[in-house]
């Protein structure tokens, strides 16, 4: 890091408006912690220009690479991320330094009259591009006697938004934390309670990556970490990795912390994988003390993923090859 404090800090960010919204949001906090001011630096990825579906052109890591591919030749100083769109692996020369306070976990409907998940028709048509929201919102609607029609979709909260303006489509699920940050969570019909349907690991929190040798600002940025939202997202991510090596089924995740009084003394981690139509989900939790290191979250997603796969996670989708 450059050390001159007239000297900006560049952050690497997507271009989308959501992108863009939440890396103003870590600028403003590093501004503040730092007194330095901070550009964002507009980059391109693969994931934002390609209209592919992301199963096929490689999953959530499309929309990670450029922006780690900036760290490395020095172009920006560091990058936020969507913290659900990062492969499990991490690189040894990056380092995630932050994991600001994490928004709403939760998946929200956006649907036409107002209406909640419940209420929507038999046969209502829903667009979403997730396989972990696909397989759990069968799910749910069978609960409910109803069937469902999913629909792949892709682009920005706006082009999504629009198929359900446009009447084209009863209902989209967006992130609820998406919506939030971008100001428009009021136009949410319904928080769908992760009762019926587990986000994705990491989904509603962010990453802020730099590289392992920049230690100063490794220092800077680690005053916006928070410590239960990383002990959370390490668990959750832990269960992705451990399962994503034994099973091809997509994934939900969630640890929340339970809190006895002001004192926060236990951690739930709860899992779920599906079969894309909804008719058969393997769900688990496991409860525990508050990690207080890397490698107790890390453990605590292992442990669970085994069971999940004991119980027959695995065969859900196919096994992979190794």
């Amino acid at each position: 890091m450059n050390t001159r404090p007239d000297q900006p800090l560049r952050l690497g960010t997507r271009r989308s408006k959501l992108a863009m919204s939440q890396s103003g949001h870590v600028a403003e906090a590093v501004r503040a912690v730092t007194g330095r001011p901070v550009e964002l630096v507009e980059i391109t990825t693969y994931g934002d220009v390609s209209r592919e579906h992301l199963a096929q052109i490689g999953g959530t890591g499309v929309f990670v690479t450029a922006l780690r591919d900036a760290l490395a030749r020095g172009e920006v100083d560091f990058a936020v991320h969507s913290l659900k769109d990062l492969p499990t692996t991490q690189p040894g020369e990056l380092v995630i330094a932050a994991m600001p306070k994490r928004e709403d976990a939760r998946d929200a409907l956006v649907a036409r009259d107002g209406l909640a998940f419940e209420q929507l028709p038999d046969g209502a048509r829903i667009g979403t591009g997730s396989p972990r929201r696909t397989a759990q919102l069968h799910a749910y609607a069978k609960s409910l006697g109803k069937v469902i029609e999913t629909v792949p979709i892709r682009g920005n909260v706006d082009t999504r938004i629009g198929y359900v303006r446009a009447g084209e489509l009863d209902a989209v699920v967006l992130a609820a934390a998406g919506l939030n940050r971008i100001g428009r969570g009021d136009e949410a019909t319904d928080l769908l309670s992760v009762d019926n349907v587990l986000p994705a690991p990491g989904q509603g929190a962010l990453a802020v990556e730099c590289l392992a040798s920049d230690t100063a600002l490794i220092a800077a940025l680690a005053e916006l970490d928070d410590p239960f939202t990383r002990a959370a997202v390490t668990a959750e991510r832990s269960l992705l990795a451990a399962l994503e090596a034994g099973c091809s089924a997509p994934v939900g995740a969630l640890a929340d912390l339970l809190a006895d009084g002001q004192i926060v003394n236990e951690m739930r981690l709860r899992g779920v994988v599906g079969t894309l139509d909804g008719s058969t989900l393997v769900q688990l939790s496991t409860t525990g003390p508050v990690p207080q290191s890397y490698d107790e979250a890390m453990a605590l997603g292992r442990e669970l993923a085994d069971e999940m796969l004991a119980k027959g996670a695995a065969g859900l989708m196919g096994e992979r090859s190794l």
